[in-house]
């Protein structure tokens, strides 16, 4: 049996079974509550420069397939799982998660206690961790532990050119911070020509495509890294109707005002339950994110409130009180999770008012 071991930032060694690539990688340790939908995960840009835990303790019983993936590559430089389906049996299958990791280099550790880590991670908070297939000299996990993670995750992920989805419909403007292909799926589904821009887009590039709206995507890592990003995010929403997601959502109230932070553990998992304030109704939401909007923040900005995390009290949306702007800290597409916030991407279309004569 191949070996892998998991070293944590707070000492604690973790031994199991190799599967995936092999090699060494440091990342953030953090996990993930969902049941279903591993491979959503695994291709969502989110997680890039992280070493996923699944708390869930069979994955890969049905397999990888073409349709599902999120993005074009496999994201966390790590997966670790208590068991992993050798033999997955579905319809659908077309391969191992085994094989998956390996053609994209990612490592895989199971026969671990997944709970017993999240627990600690809850406990501790999200840590770094080095996941290896190799004997490594003691010295060489301490070095990896005490360097840096890069802070540049979003221009790593980002598209590298400006791109169409061409469409009879409204125009949106997508700025990818890293995004799920499902959030495009939903403006596609509605009939929007979609222009898809890298996160380091100026303004000017984004008015000449003549957008009737704008879109921010998630992303990866420190929304107060993108300094430029919150700048361009302001301008956007004082010309357009802006719809915000997760990475997106803490740019905008950034550019409003409002401060974010780096939270304990965050939240990854497909079914965490966020309020509406305006209606009282309670949805069920996907969501991936280790950062959060300071709620207090908000108090002195023209944002206003609007869907509060019922765990935790932490912002999970945002309204400007003038400007057609709004967002939220989840996942309206649902890849994976919970359909309820599709109504979303409708709210956005009704602000969309395609403009006459192109202007």
């Amino acid at each position: 049996m191949n070996q892998a071991t998991l070293y944590l930032a707070d000492g604690s060694i973790w031994p199991g079974k190799a599967f995936g690539a092999t090699g060494t990688r440091a990342g953030e340790l953090v996990f993930n509550t969902s049941m279903t939908g591993y491979q959503e995960i695994l291709t969502d840009l989110s997680y890039y420069g992280q070493i996923v835990t699944m708390t869930y303790p069979l994955i890969g019983n049905y397999g990888v397939n073409p349709e599902d993936p999120e993005s074009l590559q496999v994201a966390p430089f790590g997966l670790v799982v208590r068991e992993h389906a050798e033999h997955p049996s579905n319809w659908r299958t077309a391969g191992t998660i085994d094989d998956y990791l390996v053609q994209a280099g990612v490592i895989g550790i199971s026969e671990v206690d997944t709970r017993a880590i999240a627990k600690r991670i809850r406990s501790t908070g999200a840590m770094k961790a080095v996941l290896t297939t190799e004997n490594l000299p003691q010295a060489e996990v301490e070095r990896l532990l005490t360097t840096d993670l890069p802070h540049d995750q979003v221009a790593r992920v980002t598209t590298k050119q400006v791109y169409r989805v061409p469409a009879s419909g409204p125009r949106v403007a997508v700025v990818d911070f890293g995004m799920k292909l499902g959030l495009l799926r939903g403006f596609v589904e509605r009939g929007c020509d979609l222009t898809v821009f890298p996160a380091s887009a100026s303004f000017e590039q984004i008015a000449m495509a003549r957008p009737d709206g704008v879109f921010l995507t998630n992303g990866p890592g420190d929304p107060a890294d993108l300094v430029d990003a919150v700048q361009l995010v302001k301008q956007c929403a004082e010309r357009y109707p802006v719809f915000g997601v997760c990475m997106g959502h803490q740019l905008l109230s950034l550019a409003f005002g409002a401060k974010t932070a780096k939270m304990k553990f965050g939240h990854r998992g497909a079914n965490h339950s966020v309020k509406d304030l305006d209606t009282g109704r309670v949805y069920m939401t996907s969501q991936n994110h280790g950062y959060q909007v300071v709620k207090e923040s908000l108090d002195d900005t023209e944002l206003r409130l609007t869907h509060l995390h019922v765990n935790d009290d932490t912002v999970e949306g945002v309204r400007h009180r003038h400007l057609p702007a709004f967002s939220v800290q989840y996942h309206p597409e649902a890849r994976p999770g919970p359909m309820d916030s599709h109504y979303l991407f409708d709210e956005f279309m009704s602000l969309i008012r395609p403009t006459e004569g192109g202007e």
